[in-house]
């Protein structure tokens, strides 16, 4: 698994403690570098770096948030689909989908069912979420679940289980309407705010386009309008779109990150577009949202 930091021109690394999603959110690049270019070793690293993190998953089937890429040990074990861990498994089916490898297959559905089973979280009236547990013990840790846990319904999508998607929708839209902007983390369990900032991502409407190409249910293009319109009207600023120090107070912070214009404004472009824009099953996006194209 590799180290977090390289220096490009000594080769000196750094940065021992690394998580699933650096070591695991390789393969869909190198692996098309691999392709376009001819060279092997572009996939098979990449590859052995997504297998290595998965060969050290528990013995009921999760990852940990943190692990020692020297010793493989983890050093935190706290098991969710939030940062830190979230697109190691995007990338187990996308790799699956974009190469066809098989072993990513095997991966992935090896890794599906422990997260429905310890991770998912049915409460009140049958709303589903997906909170955080021990990953040895798959014991419920915390209640906590937002911006970035809000890709699931895509993925799910992605993989075919519908029906679970279309109910973790329904949430990330439950989420969303509590203050009329979706916060970076929510106690679901208590419907409270826990880390109040709102940084533009795109995760949300992401999931309300892939639902709409699933199903084709105009729901989710009303949901992404709803997303949108709050959007614009409480982050627009004279120069351009500010994220949120607090989506209850809506006081606005002086950072507009990147992935502003490489996610969210894709997503809702696609979300509206005709189906004729792009050929969503010709095409793998990246955690990024960069469309690869197998050509080869």
């Amino acid at each position: 698994m590799p180290y977090t930091h390289v220096n490009l021109r000594t080769g000196k690394t750094s940065g021992t403690i690394s998580n699933p999603a650096e070591t695991g959110t390789l393969l869909l690049e190198f692996g098309t570098l691999a392709k376009l270019t001819g060279k092997q070793a572009y996939y098979d690293k990449a590859k052995r770096a997504l297998v290595e993190t998965y060969n050290r998953r528990s013995k009921i089937g999760l990852v940990g948030l943190n692990i020692n890429v020297e010793t493989g040990e983890w050093t935190d074990k706290d098991a969710s689909i939030a940062g830190g861990i979230d697109s190691y498994y995007e990338y187990l089916l996308k790799c699956w989908k974009l190469f066809g490898d098989e072993d990513c297959k095997r991966m992935w559905e090896d890794s599906i069912g422990p997260l429905n089973q310890y991770l998912a979280d049915e409460v009140r009236e049958g709303e589903l979420w997906y909170g955080h547990a021990d990953m040895d013990s798959g014991a419920r840790t915390s209640t906590t679940y937002g911006a970035l846990d809000a890709f699931m319904p895509g993925l799910l999508a992605l993989g075919g289980d519908l029906d679970r998607a279309k109910r973790l929708q329904e949430s990330n839209l439950k989420m969303w309407r509590l203050n009329g902007i979706e916060p970076e983390s929510l106690d679901y369990a208590a419907m409270e705010v826990r880390s109040p900032g709102y940084a533009l991502r795109p995760e949300i409407v992401e999931s309300a386009y892939y639902l709409h190409h699933y199903t084709g249910d105009a729901r989710y293009r009303g949901m992404g309008r709803e997303f949108f319109d709050d959007f614009v009207k409480y982050t627009r600023t004279e120069h351009g779109f500010a994220a949120l120090k607090d989506v209850r107070s809506k006081e606005k912070d002086d950072s507009m990150e990147s992935f502003l214009f490489a996610e969210t404004f894709k997503y809702y472009y696609l979300l509206f577009a005709p189906a004729t824009a792009l050929d969503f099953d010709a095409i793998v996006f990246n955690t990024e949202a960069h469309p690869l194209r197998r050509t080869w």
